[in-house]
């Protein structure tokens, strides 16, 4: 277990979770043992609108392209994939393909700032914040 127990933390954190992700889980497990329950958004239900990813990758000082999975199946093989300079186009592809996208992302809603679970230590950044 990894906590942060020296303050007391208030804050408001959204994480875009696939349960079924070790990493993610583990993100979520750190939250969560910190004492915050955060919004979580299970993406490939609820993929984010283009919108979101664009707002999601400038969060992270990423262009959308730095937002994928380059090694799942669904980007290796499709045949619908944008250009990978287009944010835009890319955004909204990333919507009909979720899977596509990194996780866990977790959102600091209060701070405007974002980090990827990868490796879930990674949360400790907003969570020390």
């Amino acid at each position: 277990m990894i906590a942060l127990r020296a303050r007391e933390i208030t804050m408001s954190l959204t994480i875009y979770h696939n349960p079924r992700c070790s990493k993610s889980r583990k993100t979520l497990e750190i939250i969560q043992d910190n004492g915050i329950e955060p919004n979580i958004i299970e993406y490939l239900k609820n993929p984010p609108d283009a919108a979101t990813t664009e707002h999601l990758a400038a969060l992270l000082g990423l262009t959308v392209a730095g937002l994928l999975r380059k090694s799942e199946a669904d980007f290796t093989e499709a045949r619908d994939l944008p250009s990978l300079e287009d944010n835009t186009a890319l955004a909204r592809w990333l919507k009909q393909h979720p899977k596509v996208l990194q996780r866990p992302i977790v959102v600091d809603n209060d701070r405007d700032l974002a980090v990827i679970g990868r490796p879930p230590e990674n949360v400790l950044e907003l969570l020390q914040g």
